[in-house]
């Protein structure tokens, strides 16, 4: 379809934490994005993006990844290019799971968490976490196809109380 409107094209989401205290586990948070079918919008992710990941078609890359929140600036970043994104995706995901493996911890134990959400020098989205702090992951946001065929964006936080694994799995279901 072609359109004069100009949709959402290449996005940044960036994630922020302070390391865990000195001599207690580090804190670990993942960026995660789940890529949906235009026949399944809210079913089973086509793909999912995080840690170790990229998309098949290089459309959606996670360029930084920290186990520890140590460091200046972001510690995790995503490149999602939903201009090249084809047709087949008519939803995309993206949430941040914190990991589990020294037991349940959630986004109010964690200091100074941050997510940004950016296309090129216009801010979408930030968010500090503070509405899901008792929550181990969120989504953050919703990007979906309108009738033209264009991306657009909505800011999506909502809490889960998942390990990362099954909050991949449920993240783009409707909410109940």
């Amino acid at each position: 379809m072609n359109s004069p409107n100009k949709g959402i094209g290449k996005v940044q989401v960036t994630l922020k934490w302070d390391p865990s205290p000195v001599g207690t586990p580090a804190n670990d948070l993942d960026i995660i994005a789940a890529t949906y079918p235009a026949g399944d919008p809210y079913g089973k992710p086509a793909y999912l993006v995080h840690f170790d990941s990229r998309s098949p078609d290089g459309t959606i890359t996670l360029n930084r990844d920290s186990r520890t929140g140590q460091g200046l600036g972001s510690d995790e970043v995503m490149t999602l290019e939903f201009d090249r994104l084809a047709t087949a995706y008519t939803r995309v995901i993206v949430g941040v799971a914190i990991q589990q493996r020294d037991g349940r911890k959630t986004f109010g134990e964690i200091e100074n968490t941050g997510v940004r959400i950016v296309e090129g020098y216009s801010e979408l989205a930030e968010d500090d976490f503070s509405g899901v702090s008792e929550s181990t992951a969120a989504t953050v946001a919703e990007f979906s196809r309108d009738d033209s065929g264009e991306w657009v964006f909505r800011k999506m936080i909502r809490g889960f109380d998942a390990d990362p694994s099954s909050f991949a799995t449920t993240m783009g279901r409707k909410p109940a």
